[in-house]
């Protein structure tokens, strides 16, 4: 029966080793990939201001991507954290309303991309009539990440230990002041790992943004212009099959910028758990 058991463990094992490798084999070959036939189409002429048909300038995306991600976050952030708080904190087991929004949000995480962007196009652009705009593409992608926030946010505020909240009570805090200055302080770390979660899907994002904040290449100066992100500009570069070199340049810097926000965001994470 040891004996059993030991080559069980060998044969998980194994599999787990051959599971690592190939996934990040996969990671190593498809960011190589990216940067050997992206780096050398890296020109000054890509990070012009003013976007054309001979630059094809990727800064006007660039400027609306990080316009469009802190949006939908302003959105969606408070939205999915506040709901989180009251299904954990509020609630009580058991509710029916809990089941209901649980339900939702898991539904709502498994529709394709595509229906939120004909959500958006019937609704935020035609509907209220914002036409294809920076905010139109801001809230349907609020809508998108929602559950993925409320979700994270959720699972962060369960992990925080109950000590923490009978303590706070027996000290002879209420109950707001419990959640406020005790428990969401403390489980920050895990919800800023779902808005890093979420931060990769907004940027990464093209199909619903099509469909409601256009395709113009140009700086928004209001948040009801027209825009393009890096993924759409992406898009609409390999699409017209004239600058696939420029598209691939493009790559390059869309998974630099992902990088970097996710190197930020994690040291903030750290930090906040470092002095709770």
């Amino acid at each position: 029966m040891q004996s059993r058991n030991k080559f069980s463990e060998n044969i998980m094992a194994m599999l787990t080793w051959i599971s690592a490798i190939i996934t990040i084999g996969t990671l190593v070959l498809i960011v190589g990939f990216i940067l050997v036939r992206g780096i050398p189409y890296i020109k000054p002429s890509l990070f012009s201001f003013t976007y054309n048909s001979e630059n094809v300038s990727l800064m006007p995306a660039m400027i609306s991507t990080i316009i469009m991600t802190l949006l939908s976050l302003l959105i969606a952030a408070p939205l999915g954290i506040f709901s989180a708080i009251f299904l954990v904190e509020y609630a009580k087991r058991g509710n029916k309303t809990v089941g209901v929004i649980r339900m939702t949000t898991e539904t709502l995480s498994g529709i394709p991309s595509i229906v939120y962007g004909l959500f958006g196009l019937l609704f935020f652009v035609t509907f209220l009539g914002w036409g294809f705009s920076v905010l139109a593409g801001a809230f349907t992608l609020a809508i998108m990440i929602l559950p993925l926030i409320i979700r994270s946010s959720e699972e962060a505020l369960k992990a925080v230990p109950d000590t923490y909240r009978e303590g706070a009570f027996g000290l002879g805090a209420g109950k707001l002041r419990t959640v406020f200055r005790i428990i969401l302080p403390s489980a920050m770390p895990g919800i800023l790992a779902g808005i890093i979660l979420s931060i990769g899907r907004i940027v990464g994002e093209t199909a619903a943004l099509i469909y409601t904040a256009g395709t113009v290449a140009q700086i928004p100066m209001d948040p009801m212009q027209s825009a393009r992100t890096l993924s759409v500009h992406m898009y609409a570069l390999s699409g017209e099959g004239l600058h696939i070199n420029e598209g691939y340049a493009t790559a390059v810097i869309l998974l630099l910028v992902v990088v970097l926000i996710n190197t930020i965001s994690a040291k903030i994470a750290k930090r906040i758990g470092g002095m709770t």
